[in-house]
């Protein structure tokens, strides 16, 4: 690892991380856990993932959501999200990679050969998934660097897709078994599934505590909480969530919490330390009360049944939960549309951001065709494109100020 640039790195987060989060007024006393979570955000956790990797048991590194990780708890083991969210690392990709390519591919390459993640360092391998063609064709680089596994995704959410994408589970259990010298059980799988499920209710619990309003949590806190979801110890995150929402529901019978525009953000993923739409949407007035993304709802609204008598029955549960995600990848994705319809009402919000990271053709794209189905159903709509960057955060402030004021 560069040490010297790793701590350079580290050295800014305090500074950008006091003005985001700690200078808000009146937050949850439980976010003090995971505010230390990012405090020591390449220290405790690498700690734990390295004594479980001398033990033997798999460390997995992933970029995406389609990586099932309960067969890896299954077998003892961890998965843990690789850095991906920082503009330091881009020129180290750009020897690499071309300029117009989506910053999120870019930036998690640079961490690799930059050597400035320790969790790409700690992992064992790294599991990618061909989603969009620049994170398949950046696996194949990532291969000179890492040992990598692939897997392949459906386009179409059809049977025939469903039915490959079983295949494909299947092919990652014996894959995962052969990286830990042991065989997945019934037992063990179920377990896993359960410890992850419970995870998930967490988070859903504690994204509909926003629907209240006054919203109970800021957006930018809940979704700090969302993102350490991808790396910390799962059993513990989810005593420290449902701790959070027990205080949530507390703040909602005393009616304390956040007032303003109520604003649904959707689209791509806003991997840590992207943080800078949801602080703009909220230092301007604005209320984020829920996130339709990877690093959002996507990750924890479906859940996995525990129902059948085979290990095969359960990787069928998993197959068929997992493929229920409406990534922009899939063709047609009129569910995604649904979706977002669905979480204005539910949620009660006033107004959605269409969020886009620049050069994601998918999400790009299909933006065009939501925005015109939410402007006939009558929902403002606001359409940004941005980068991990700050040269844009004045012209993004002067859009977000305009479209709150249009919300008024």
């Amino acid at each position: 690892m560069d040490l010297e640039r790793h701590d350079e790195l580290l050295e800014a987060l305090p500074e950008v991380y006091e003005e985001i989060f700690l200078s808000q007024r009146s937050r949850p006393e439980a976010m003090e856990y995971f505010d230390e979570v990012v405090a020591d955000i390449h220290g405790g956790r690498i700690r734990e993932l390295y004594e479980l990797s001398k033990k033997g048991k798999p460390v997995v590194g992933t970029f995406c959501i389609y990586v099932p990780e309960e067969i890896v708890l299954a077998v003892g083991g961890a998965c843990v999200g690789l850095c991906g969210g920082s503009d330091s690392t881009i020129p180290d990709a750009e020897e690499y990679l071309p300029r117009d390519l989506c910053p999120l591919i870019k930036s998690s390459f640079g961490f690799l050969v930059s050597r400035l993640c320790p969790y790409c360092l700690v992992a064992d391998v790294i599991v990618g998934e061909n989603t969009c063609d620049g994170k398949k064709k950046m696996y194949e680089l990532m291969r000179e660097f890492k040992d990598v596994h692939v897997v392949e995704l459906p386009q179409v959410k059809d049977e025939r897709g469903l039915e490959y994408w079983f295949e494909q589970v299947v092919r990652f259990k014996e894959f995962v078994e052969e990286l830990a010298g042991e065989e997945v059980t019934f037992e063990s799988l179920r377990e896993a599934i359960e410890k992850v499920n419970a995870k998930r209710e967490a988070l859903r619990e504690l994204y509909e505590l926003r629907r209240h309003d006054p919203a109970p949590i800021s957006g930018r806190d809940a979704n700090l909480v969302a993102q350490i979801a991808f790396y910390d110890d799962v059993e513990r995150f989810t005593e420290r969530v449902q701790e959070l929402n027990e205080e949530l529901r507390t703040r909602v019978e005393e009616g304390e919490g956040l007032e303003g525009p109520r604003i649904l953000v959707s689209g791509t993923p806003m991997p840590i330390p992207h943080w800078k739409l949801l602080y703009i949407v909220e230092d301007c007035g604005g209320v984020v009360v829920c996130e339709e993304s990877c690093t959002g709802t996507r990750y924890f609204e479906r859940e996995v049944s525990t129902e059948g008598d085979t290990v095969e029955d359960l990787l069928r549960n998993i197959a068929e939960a997992y493929m229920e995600a409406n990534c922009a990848i899939f063709t047609p994705n009129e569910e995604r549309v649904k979706d977002i319809i669905r979480k204005f009402d539910e949620w009660s919000c006033d107004g959605v951001i269409l969020y886009n990271l620049k050069f994601c053709q998918p999400y790009a794209v299909e933006h065009a065709k939501i925005e015109r189905r939410l402007r006939e159903e009558g929902i403002p709509v606001l359409r940004l494109e941005s980068d991990y960057g700050k040269e844009d955060v004045g012209q993004l402030r002067t859009r977000v100020e305009a479209f709150l004021e249009s919300l008024a």
